[in-house]
């Protein structure tokens, strides 16, 4: 096995963010004990759920943009400056995600991780936050708050 992380795959989401949240939660809700938004905990970047990730937003509606990168080992921090940075882990039984948000529901696209059920750690970074924080105060933007998630298997 060696030292170097490999990228297995790379895909952008678009994510309705309203209320200042948003969550990835496993495709198939009979396996999230408790579904999102409830309880939601507004002042924490990143908080892991049972079968979910919960997102605090710093604008309040709008669209962010979310690159999913699945590795096959743990990746390096991507590059750049990052306004916050978080690491948690999610059991998904499906192998698949999807992004949900508060008051707008999930959205259409599956976020797959694996052909099925996986224990994963994942990194998530953003930017962005200041400008998405001003600029929603007058109405709705996009991809002004850009986050990275990467994942890869539990060891």
């Amino acid at each position: 096995m060696g030292d170097v992380a490999d990228l297995i795959r790379r895909q952008e989401y678009p994510v309705h963010v309203d209320y200042n949240g948003w969550a990835l939660q496993d495709f198939d809700d009979t396996q999230v004990p408790v579904p999102f938004p409830e309880g939601f905990e507004s002042d924490t970047f990143l908080t892991a759920r049972p079968g979910r990730l919960d997102f605090c937003s710093a604008g309040h509606t709008h669209t962010a943009s979310l690159t999913v990168e699945v590795w096959d080992g743990e990746p390096a921090v991507p590059a750049g400056e990052w306004d916050e940075t978080a690491l948690a882990g999610i059991v998904c039984s499906s192998g698949r995600l999807r992004a949900r948000g508060m008051a707008a529901g999930p959205m259409p696209e599956a976020i797959a991780l694996s052909d099925g059920p996986g224990v994963w750690t994942v990194r998530v970074v953003c930017t962005g936050r200041e400008a998405a924080c001003a600029q929603t105060q007058h109405g709705v933007v996009h991809g002004v708050e850009r986050y990275i998630a990467q994942f890869w298997p539990n060891a």
